[in-house]
């Protein structure tokens, strides 16, 4: 072999070599790879949706970040929706956690592509139910995908993303508005809303659903999660609520070291409200039994927020304990 080509073998063996090598050093939490898509979505109203009107609705593209863990072949993936803030640091904080055993990740942008960025202090900014087209639309786009296993798809949600979760689960819902032909392969709420009742809502998806949520929270009590949680075991459901104590809402901001809680100046709280959905998908309220607005008297403002160490790290135990059983993880 001429000189000239050894020496140019062997670069590209040494090449090779060191870009082996540094993906061998890969911290276990680092992707090794990450891809952006856009997600072709709907904006409508929670009356539209519960109809399933889509002539009404306006097309919207929004978006969401696909990092896939270590590994090779079709690899599970947890979807990860956001609450009324956004894209946040505690969701990269579980992106971490995910990638770190294995687990892609698939974390939806619901706001950017709508022009938000907060909704907490007006919520009526967008309807409840926006985000689970978006979660479905994203699924759509996961069950394609050469990297994914289709049946190990997980859905997490954090207070307006954990209550877009949980209803995410309704077969009514999925019925209407998954077109992916796949479902989820659980649920994993955390601090949702569980103060509104739809029709047919003891009818979910036969999946676990795994619910985490702190004692003291003022912004979605517990108390009507109890109450919905009852009501679906009731119906021989899978379904399992960890509760903590001395945990406010986004308790697990803790990942990050968050150990304070504080005062979510002007945010809309629905605490004191009874939501239920009546005739024609309008949601009323069920001590006016008028239409349902955050006007209302029972909408309230500057709930608390914060972060516990201690419940956030037991709680990201539990659900990768759940996540390495239901993906029969090594």
């Amino acid at each position: 072999m001429p000189t000239a080509f050894r020496v140019v073998a062997t670069l590209i063996a040494l090449c090779a070599s060191t870009v082996l090598a540094n993906a061998q050093a890969l911290p276990k939490e680092v992707a090794t790879r990450a891809e952006i898509y856009p997600i072709p979505s709907l904006t409508l109203s929670d009356q539209q949706f519960l109809s399933g009107d889509v002539a009404a609705a306006k097309p919207v593209t929004v978006a969401g970040e696909f990092r896939v863990a270590q590994g090779s072949g079709k690899l599970p993936v947890v979807v990860l929706m956001h609450g009324s803030s956004g894209v946040g640091a505690t969701t990269e904080a579980w992106v971490h956690a995910f990638n770190a055993v294995g687990i892609s990740t698939f974390v939806i942008d619901g706001f950017t592509g709508r022009g938000l960025t907060v909704v907490g202090p007006n919520q009526a900014l967008l309807g409840r139910l926006n985000l689970i087209v978006d979660i479905y639309r994203s699924l759509e786009i996961l069950a394609k995908h050469p990297r994914v296993d289709p049946d190990r798809i997980v859905l997490m949600g954090f207070s307006r993303g954990g209550q877009a979760t949980l209803y995410a689960s309704l077969d009514r819902f999925n019925k209407l508005w998954n077109k992916s032909g796949v479902q989820f392969a659980a649920y994993i709420p955390f601090y949702p809303d569980c103060s509104t009742t739809y029709q047919g809502d003891g009818d979910v998806a036969a999946r676990p659903i795994r619910i985490f949520h702190g004692t003291p929270d003022d912004y979605n009590p517990v108390r009507s999660c109890k109450a919905f949680v009852e009501r679906l075991k009731a119906a021989g459901r899978d379904v399992v609520l960890t509760e903590y104590p001395d945990s406010a809402h986004g308790f697990d901001s803790g990942l990050l070291g968050v150990n304070a809680v504080t005062v979510s100046a002007n945010a809309q709280t629905v605490r004191n409200c009874k939501i239920k959905e009546g005739d024609g998908g309008v949601l009323m309220n069920g001590d006016t039994n008028a239409p349902f607005t955050y006007k209302d008297a029972c909408v309230e403002l500057n709930p608390h927020v914060g972060g516990n160490p201690t419940t956030a790290a037991e709680s990201r135990k539990a659900v990768e304990e759940f996540l390495q059983a239901l993906f029969r993880l090594g």
